[in-house]
């Protein structure tokens, strides 16, 4: 029986590569270049003597063509996702068509390259796919995204199988629902975890900073520019670039971003030459993007190119059961010895959570404050909102959405009015930031 994956690695043994192309010429170019990167393969021409390949013989990555003489690349992705798992494929497709290689990635593909192959990016796929953890190496994401509620374990097997592609990721959920855990959780548990991991707020950069920002810029290139200087791509070089707050980017640098998401190429400013970059895009928004494409915000060819997969961060107030285990992973950070008593914890179930997790999290720290003993009570909590489970049910015509929204205005109205207005401190006392409370205000017509 062939060594596993994980065998060979123990052992040494030299990685196999299994190239699947009808052209000869494009064959030997990719076993050539694998062989001088001290790498074996195998070279066949069809889907049927690729199946063959695989049934007999253990292979560390897959590289094929999307068109074959008896079918395509996708077939390949598929029969090795369900009959070898542990096994990346790379599809290459026709330059310049996208749509195979969205449809290639949303298949499980673990990446691809686009035809001409280019040598430099040809090695950089390779040697991030034998950079995969193996099955046993892998982190488990229970560790950091803890609960067992069904949404939450739905999060954590989405999150095991895009760490084992290369797919751009759209993270989507309310703003304090985790989504930046989740990018940092895909990159930990991904090929790139050795790599820098690079999370930037798109909606705290200047417009007219952000491409110097984005791709660097060369000395000279603007008055104060005395020094060349790299930018987030570079930064993130062989890892990942977290976008947080994708929808407010300004629609010119959309345009430079899609170029640069296509090209996996940028230039910096002041400069005649694009670069190569190995980067892998998750993005995230509190905003509905869809909504954003349809109202003209939101360039619909980069919204395409950065939702290949989406990952959506379910709100606390539909994870309640969690809320135990998440109060006490929270206290145990916290290094207190300060617990809840039952009618607390019952209260904070009941709580809608406006502002998630990080909600949750101010309100211990707030609470472990308050209390003068060692065991947290309602009153302690502070909340602006409690209801019983009577009171949650014969709302008449009311829609959970207008019930959660009217929860939602009575609780940051409340936070404006201890404030004194002030909506800073009305975002410190929700847990939410000034941008997410300025967002809510427009969209509950709050004045």
């Amino acid at each position: 029986m062939p060594a596993s994956r994980s065998e060979r690695r123990l052992k040494g043994a030299v990685s196999r590569i299994l190239v699947i192309d009808d052209e000869p010429d494009i064959r030997e170019l990719i076993d050539l270049t694998l062989t001088r990167m001290g790498l074996e393969s195998d070279s066949v021409g069809t889907v049927a003597e690729a199946r063959e390949c695989l049934e007999s013989s253990s292979y560390q990555l897959c590289l094929t063509d999307m068109r074959l003489p008896d079918g395509d690349g996708l077939e390949i992705v598929r029969y090795v996702a369900d009959n070898f798992g542990e096994t990346p494929v790379a599809v290459i497709t026709a330059f310049g068509s996208a749509e195979n290689a969205v449809a290639a990635l949303k298949a499980g593909a673990f990446d691809y390259l686009a035809k001409p192959v280019g040598l430099e990016q040809l090695r950089a796929l390779v040697k991030s796919a034998l950079k995969l953890p193996t099955a046993e190496l892998r982190v488990d994401s229970a560790q950091s995204l803890r609960g067992e509620s069904a949404a939450i374990q739905q999060v954590r097997g989405m999150i095991d199988k895009l760490a084992r592609s290369q797919a751009p990721v759209y993270v989507s959920g309310e703003s304090g629902s985790g989504k930046e855990l989740a990018a940092r959780l895909v990159h930990g548990q991904s090929a790139r975890a050795n790599a820098p991991f690079v999370p930037v707020n798109c909606g705290a950069i200047p417009e007219t900073l952000m491409e110097s920002e984005f791709f660097g810029y060369r000395k000279g290139a603007f008055t104060g520019a005395d020094s060349e200087r790299d930018g987030f791509f570079q930064a993130a070089s062989g890892g990942t670039l977290f976008l947080d707050e994708v929808a407010d980017l300004p629609l010119a640098m959309q345009v430079k971003l899609l170029r640069a998401i296509q090209e996996k190429r940028v230039r910096k400013v002041g400069s005649t030459t694009e670069e190569p970059v190995d980067v892998r895009i998750i993005c995230a928004t509190h905003r509905n993007l869809r909504e954003c494409v349809d109202k003209g915000s939101f360039r619909q060819d980069l919204y395409y190119r950065l939702n290949v997969i989406e990952l959506h961060m379910p709100p606390l107030r539909e994870c309640s059961e969690d809320i135990p285990v998440l109060v006490e992973t929270i206290l145990d950070r916290l290094g207190v010895s300060t617990r809840f008593s039952a009618n607390a914890l019952k209260s904070l179930e009941r709580y809608p959570f406006p502002g998630n997790v990080r909600e949750l999290e101010n309100i211990l720290e707030r609470a472990t404050a308050l209390c003068s003993g060692t065991v947290i009570e309602p009153e302690d909590l502070q909340l602006s909102v409690e209801e019983s489970p009577e009171e949650l049910v014969g709302r008449g015509s009311e829609t959970l959405d207008d019930y959660l929204n009217r929860l939602e205005k009575q609780a940051v109205l409340e936070a404006l009015q201890k404030t004194g207005n002030n909506r800073t401190a009305a975002a410190r006392l929700l847990g939410v930031t000034f941008r997410s409370l300025r967002y809510r205000l427009e969209r509950l017509g709050i004045e």
